[in-house]
């Protein structure tokens, strides 16, 4: 079994520039790279098949991500919260995925996870675990990656909680990583830096 990767990229940042006129997605690491094409670089190193959610207006995101070759989709209702898009993006990876195959569900904003902790969450689902989370320093943090079981559940997400509810009510294999990037979002410009 290979789990398709699935990058959220439809958020709108306001804590980064509450004003909305600068897209944290589309800001530069300092190695020169986009955070979006950092966090969907990660993805594609290990996953055959990136699909990735964006709104409707994302000041170049899309391009962004499809010039990388991530499967782009647009989510209509993405400002109706994270779970929206989450589910428009299990919705539409469902055509030419084998039935039986599971997600890993990573962020757009989260250019510092290593490509070693999205390895070890694939093998996590491939050997039985039914969601797989890592755990840094006693700390859960993302990406997280879901068995085929809750296909129907992740495709019945809506508001701005994701998966998290889910989360809360199912078991959880934490997988432990040396990997401090899967709790280091960019939520503001000084997150920038690494």
């Amino acid at each position: 079994m290979a789990l398709t990767g699935i990058l959220l990229a439809a958020g709108r940042g306001r804590r980064f520039d509450p004003a909305g006129a600068r897209n944290k997605l589309l800001q530069r690491l300092p190695r020169g790279e986009l955070v979006v094409e950092a966090s969907a670089g990660k993805l594609l190193a290990v996953f055959a098949r990136v699909v990735a959610v964006v709104p409707p207006h994302d000041g170049g995101v899309a391009e962004a991500l499809r010039r990388l070759g991530c499967e782009v989709t647009v989510c209509p209702d993405a400002d109706g919260g994270m779970g929206l898009s989450l589910a428009h993006a299990i919705r539409h990876s469902l055509p030419g995925q084998p039935p039986g195959q599971g997600w890993l569900v990573a962020l757009g904003d989260m250019p510092f996870v290593d490509p070693s902790t999205l390895r070890a969450l694939d093998s996590a689902v491939k050997e039985g675990a039914a969601i797989a989370a890592p755990l840094y320093e006693g700390r859960r943090g993302n990406p997280v990656a879901f068995g085929p079981a809750h296909r129907d559940a992740l495709l019945a997400l809506d508001g701005d909680q994701g998966a998290r509810r889910l989360l809360a009510a199912s078991p959880v294999v934490a997988i432990v990583v040396a990997d401090a990037g899967v709790l280091h979002d960019i939520d503001s410009p000084a997150d920038l830096a690494g």
